[in-house]
């Protein structure tokens, strides 16, 4: 059943409830069965888990799932009402079975309500998902589970909690799907999504469908060009990519994917999109075992958190506003300059790392507070931005002054704010000493930074608050904490990504004339992977040994469009 009340009919796929417990009794008999039959075959190697787990189910049974995953949260409608502050509105509850799940109303639902039902959605997955795992454990202890997740751009689900019972994370690449017509593909967005699956468990991870030709249902996106999709591939190994399964074999005739293009075309024939496989397949056989076990190793982290994710979906401030699309700016900023980036959850161990970015930290907990306050005085650089620390966990505003419990950290507090209309941007002037992009603006949102003991970084050019902060440094323990009170743009983020590297230490390592570089290493042993995503020719200043041609290279190499070069590099 929809948010609207609608139950769906039959005719899709996924047409059933994810809490149903007949649904689970008959889904734990087929695993059960499937598991002794396959038990101890020496030609099953691993399990994967169902087929892109998602979508929200509204139905009778979710509400009743719903209401017995708060009793179990609260304990008690006192707390529950008193988190949500159900007194507005009058919606103070009486009795658990008056509690709704969000369906479609005439205005918005209280926001804690819709936060919780957006948990309780998630965890009704992770619980599933478990219950078909530990039947496979039970009976096939030696085979991996994974499972095909969707990369960063899906946002219905908390990937952190969902990855957790599995051996290790998959995922499904389309970077020229039906769903998003366009010329060019953006190589940060499949970096970002890559790194987002390596960060769910700390760990490498498979490519369980991988594109091999255009994508539709309905609607065809556009043919990948020639070189894409090796290109593609290996820049998924690249990011920690262990294992490439590409989807499909043969294009289907008939059903509602028969325009999702295979490596074979419809009439089971060969063409440009299989040599190009078949070329990398032998490229992957000469080299061997260099790229297993080797890993990313990365200074910088970005913290990504679901439940912040969730609050925006419910209330996004701004209409123009994308909590995702924010955080994808600011991760494009570093992936331009070939800096690795890890995403981690809230409750990652960051002591390895040196600078972390926290993007519109929105639901912040004292736990994580206290967290990010220990990393920075321990000496790591930490940023964050616009409508951080505004809620607490029950998605409730604050009862401090903003950006609540980052407000000591950040040496700041915000006086006032602005949400701006479309076109209501504007430019940011920079303290001395400072040289930015000439297009940097503040954008969507403008906090007014009053500063404490932070340092003023950028100001505002406009509006009643020109000349109040917009970007702060404040000086903490060993380390520094800043704030940028606007969405910005990405000119902006490009200003001020070599000071935050510059402030927390972190090298520029490769150059980046339109090239994407990345390393895996393993001991003492590098290997450097060189993409170009262009449609020319580069030229690269190259050290090492390339596995993909077998052949020694030293120093100015051309790369062709579209063209990748591996670079074995051995410590001296």
């Amino acid at each position: 059943m929809n948010e609207n009340g609608v139950r769906l009919t039959y005719g899709l796929r996924r047409a059933y409830c994810p809490s149903h417990p007949l649904y689970h009794a008959l889904s734990r008999r087929i695993v059960t069965r499937l598991a002794e039959h396959y038990a101890e075959r020496p030609e099953i190697v691993g399990w994967q888990i169902d087929n892109e787990f998602g979508d929200r189910c509204y139905c009778d049974i979710c509400r009743a799932g719903f209401q017995a995953w708060l009793q179990e949260k609260y304990g008690s409608l006192d707390a529950l009402n008193d988190a949500w502050g159900t007194v507005f509105w009058s919606h103070t509850y009486n009795d658990w079975l008056e509690v709704p799940v969000p369906l479609t109303t005439g205005g918005p639902h209280n926001p804690g309500l819709a936060l919780d039902f957006k948990r309780f959605a998630s965890d009704v997955y992770v619980t599933y998902q478990k219950m078909q795992i530990d039947i496979l454990r039970e009976h096939c202890p030696k085979d991996f589970i994974t499972h095909n997740l969707m990369g960063f751009g899906y946002d219905q689900l908390d990937y952190f909690e969902f990855a957790k019972d599995l051996d290790f994370v998959s995922w499904d690449n389309y970077p020229r799907g039906f769903w998003d017509i366009k010329e060019h593909v953006n190589p940060s967005a499949m970096a970002l999504s890559h790194a987002t699956m390596r960060g769910l468990k700390r760990q490498n991870f498979w490519m369980m469908e991988q594109q091999t030709g255009p994508g539709g249902w309905d609607i065809v996106s556009v043919t990948p060009r020639p070189g894409e999709l090796r290109l593609w591939a290996y820049q998924a190994i690249a990011h920690g990519a262990d294992g490439m399964i590409f989807f499909r074999w043969r294009t289907a005739r008939f059903g509602t994917e028969e325009y999702w293009h295979g490596i074979l075309n419809h009439d089971g024939t060969p063409g440009r999109r299989y040599e190009e496989i078949k070329k990398m397949g032998l490229e992957l056989k000469r080299m061997g075992d260099d790229v297993l076990a080797s890993e990313v190793e990365a200074e910088v982290a970005m913290l990504l958190s679901y439940d912040a994710r969730f609050a925006f979906q419910v209330q996004a401030n701004n209409p123009k506003f994308s909590y995702p699309g924010h955080f994808a700016t600011l991760y494009e900023a570093f992936h331009s300059l070939n800096v690795p980036v890890d995403i981690v959850p809230p409750d990652a161990d960051l002591s390895s790392y040196k600078l972390v970015i926290a993007p519109a930290l929105y639901v912040l907990d004292e736990t994580l507070a206290e967290r990010l306050k220990a990393f920075t005085g321990a000496g790591g650089t930490f940023l964050t931005t616009l409508r951080s620390g505004v809620k607490d966990e029950a998605n409730a505003v604050v009862n401090m002054p903003l950006p609540g419990l980052l407000a000591e950290l950040c040496g700041i507090t915000i006086e006032d704010y602005d949400s701006l209309p479309e076109g209501g941007g504007q430019g940011l002037e920079f303290t001395s000493g400072f040289t930015p992009a000439s297009e940097a603006r503040a954008d969507i949102w403008c906090d007014i930074l009053v500063p404490q003991s932070a340092e003023v970084v950028a100001c505002y050019t406009a509006n009643y608050y020109a000349g109040e902060a917009s970007v702060t440094l404040n000086r903490v323990g060993r380390g520094q904490a800043v704030y940028v009170g606007t969405a910005g743009n990405r000119a902006l983020y490009d200003t001020l990504a070599p000071w935050l590297l510059n402030l927390a230490g972190v090298s520029l390592c490769f150059e980046n004339d339109g090239l994407e570089i990345t390393e895996r290493s393993r001991g003492d042993t590098r290997l450097r992977f060189v993409l170009n995503h262009s449609e020319e020719e580069r030229r690269v200043s190259a050290h090492g040994y390339d596995l993909l041609t077998d052949k020694a290279v030293e120093g100015e190499v051309s790369l062709a469009p579209k063209g990748v070069m591996v670079l074995k590099i051995e410590a001296v």
